[in-house]
Formats: C-alpha cells, structure tokens, sequence
C-alpha cells in the first residue's frame, strides 16, 4: 500500500487500516499486527486509530471474521454450486486454488500459523475444517458415495490442498493443470470428461496447446 500524501489531519478509514493490517499480516505474521507498525506504514498518527477501532483486539476480530466470509464461506458456496457430475462438482472446488479472489491460500497460511499461538484462532480454524469437510462429505453423497467412502473423498481431497498451502508448495501453472485430471480421479474415482476439464480451463486461461508449443 502506498502512504497517502496528506495533511496532518488526515485519519484514514476503517478500510484503509483494515487493508494494511492485512498486508502486514500476510508479509510478517500476526505478532507484526500493531498499532504502531499499522501507523507507520500509513503516515497516520496512531491516536487516529482508535476513530475506528476500540482497541488492537477489535482489528483482529475483523481480520478473523473476513478470513470466515472470504475462505470458507467461499469455499462452502463453490462446493454446493451447480454440477452435474461428481467431476464437475469437484473441478468447482478446485477454483477456490487457482483463483485467489475466492480462496486466498496466503491469508489461510497466515491464520493457520495464527492458530499455532492463539487457542482462541486454533478453535475457529477447527471449526473452519468442520464446515469445510462437512460439505465435501455432502457434496460426494449427493453423487451416491457411501457415508465412508464420502467422508474419505472429502477429507484426501481437502487434507491434500490444505497440505499444499501449509507445505508452501510453488509448482508452475502449467504443471498443477496437467495435473488436473489425475487428481480429480484421485479424489472422485472417476476421470473428468474433456468438456469437464477443458470447462475448468477455459475459466482459468489456460490453453494446453499453447503450453505444449
């Protein structure tokens, strides 16, 4: 965020430190989430902070609460969006890890090593996998797996994700959608069709042919 060239009396918004601390979370951890550090990055005094917020802990309650709406919520919609194969259902969720404006995969890093030091955060994070596994594991038996059979589905499609984000893993664009078809026969016990994957690809931009050449 660049600071904002203005006069003295300028105390920004709720947005405007809201969008820092959430930059700064992301670059430097929870720990580095203060009212001073938020005050120096904009050129604010730290007094105008408190025009918005109570206190440090009421920030961190919004960062909290937008992590909820933008992860899972996201993730939640993107799983009971419309399907018409178990395939299709799947390569729905799998938007949420090539689209950041759905799943933000650093934010959820971030929170994740949040929890490591919060019980409070750790708690939400539970209850954040609870929702998040119980709709993989109605989305598979809506498609007619067995309550077992869904429950595994549901939790090596979404451990195998969520090891990627705490893993850090880097992979190319190119690499991750070749692997596309396999992982969602891995996760599903069935292959996608053409029109499925090439659905997926298009929405995302990527063109096969053109990363062959």
């Amino acid at each position: 965020m660049k600071q904002k060239n203005t006069d003295s009396g300028w105390r920004g918004s709720p947005e405007v430190w809201f969008e820092a601390a959430i930059e700064i979370l992301l670059e430097s951890g929870i720990e580095a989430v203060k009212i001073s550090t938020l005050a120096k990055r904009l050129n604010i005094s730290r007094t105008s902070f408190y025009w918005f917020f109570s206190d440090r802990e009421a920030l961190l309650n919004e960062l909290v609460a937008f992590w909820k709406r933008k992860n899972t919520g996201n993730f939640v919609a993107q799983v009971d969006a419309y399907a018409e194969s178990i395939c299709e259902a799947t390569l729905n969720v799998f938007d949420c890890w090539y689209d950041q404006t759905l799943f933000d995969s650093k934010l959820e890093f971030a929170v994740r090593s949040w929890s490591l030091q919060s019980s409070e955060i750790r708690d939400a994070v539970q209850q954040a996998d609870d929702e998040r596994l119980n709709a993989l594991i109605a989305m598979y038996t809506k498609f007619g797996k067995a309550k077992v059979e869904a429950d595994v589905n549901a939790r090596t499609l979404y451990l195998v994700q969520i090891g990627y984000i705490t893993m850090q893993v880097k992979e190319s664009i190119e690499t991750r959608m070749q692997r596309v078809p396999s992982f969602t026969k891995a996760f599903t016990g069935e292959w996608p069709s053409e029109n499925e994957i090439n659905r997926f690809y298009h929405r995302h931009g990527y063109h096969p042919e053109q990363s062959s050449k």
